[in-house]
């Protein structure tokens, strides 16, 4: 006798039952989304691996690649790399904007430690440009 089911209502558990002898696999988790995907998230006070969230590297590189690319003198104007890059100049300066995040925050996400709300569509919106306050902002 086989047996697997899921609680849907909340939290939900998996229960994992074979005979003769039965085993009982209980793992409580939640689907939450995150950054337009859905994710496991375990109860409090378990612990489990946090995946770098590439998107957000991604547009970290990006950003502090086009800062350096503005500040060299290659392009005058954000207009004008937005337009090589063939994405529109409001995007380039939202990306751009996440040279001015702290360095624990870049550390965080570089090492796939940023906390669940911190995702590629949150910090693309206006942030403090103080250090302390995006800490605050941001959890």
């Amino acid at each position: 006798m086989k047996h697997l089911g899921c609680q849907l209502e909340g939290l939900r558990e998996w229960q994992i039952s074979a005979a003769p002898e039965t085993v009982t696999l209980h793992v409580p988790f939640r689907i939450v989304k995150r950054g337009g995907r859905k994710e496991m998230q375990l109860p409090a006070g378990a612990s489990h691996p946090r995946k770098t969230d590439n998107t957000l590297v991604k547009a970290l590189a990006r950003a502090f690649r086009w800062k350096r690319t503005l500040e060299s003198g290659e392009f005058a104007t954000i207009a004008e790399l937005a337009e090589r890059e063939g994405i529109a100049p409001s995007y380039m300066t939202r990306v751009l904007r996440l040279t001015l995040l702290a360095p624990d925050i870049v550390e965080a996400i570089l090492d796939g430690k940023q906390g669940p709300k911190v995702t590629l569509a949150r910090v693309l919106e206006p942030f403090p440009v103080e250090w302390e306050e995006q800490c605050v902002h941001l959890s």
